[in-house]
């Protein structure tokens, strides 16, 4: 068997590998996308630009989440079963307190802020995980959209 030959099946075996991931990881999304809106009437997520993310040094755990994926599935997984699905602006989530709304100075901020998973308010005493923080003040701000009756960007 000739060098040739053995580069080419070791080739075909890494895009059925690759084929093979990439088909588990569309089937995880499926039944996930599927349980989260079967069991809410209302999403509401952040404006996550992953094609922008896309093009930083998380490029390759971006694409690997397949946010663009999750996010077009739940968006129409929820007008077919009748639940809402709001995007919102996702800024400053991470840094307002979902306690007392103030951008507090003992928040992170920035790229040097991304290593603090944890916070204390300046002005409430709040003590907050960064990512379930941002989460309530996204679902806040959902909230918000849905009594004002701001319309979909």
């Amino acid at each position: 068997m000739s060098i040739i030959t053995l580069v080419e099946r070791q080739e075909g075996r890494v895009r059925a590998i690759h084929a093979k991931i990439k088909h588990k990881r569309l089937d995880a999304i499926h039944k996930f996308t599927t349980q989260i809106v079967k069991n809410n009437a209302l999403i509401v997520i952040g404006n996550v630009s992953s094609s922008g993310l896309a093009k930083t040094k998380m490029a390759k755990s971006v694409l690997d989440a397949g946010w663009f994926i999750l996010k077009t599935q739940l968006d129409y997984k929820s007008k077919a079963m009748q639940a809402e699905f709001l995007e919102v602006n996702e800024a400053y989530t991470t840094q307002s307190c979902s306690y007392c709304g103030s951008l507090s100075s003992s928040s992170p901020k920035g790229r040097a802020g991304l290593g603090i998973r944890e916070w204390a308010c300046s002005e409430c005493g709040a003590h907050h995980n960064r990512d379930v923080n941002a989460a309530m003040n996204i679902l806040a701000a959902g909230h918000r959209r849905l009594a004002e009756g701001i319309p979909l960007l």
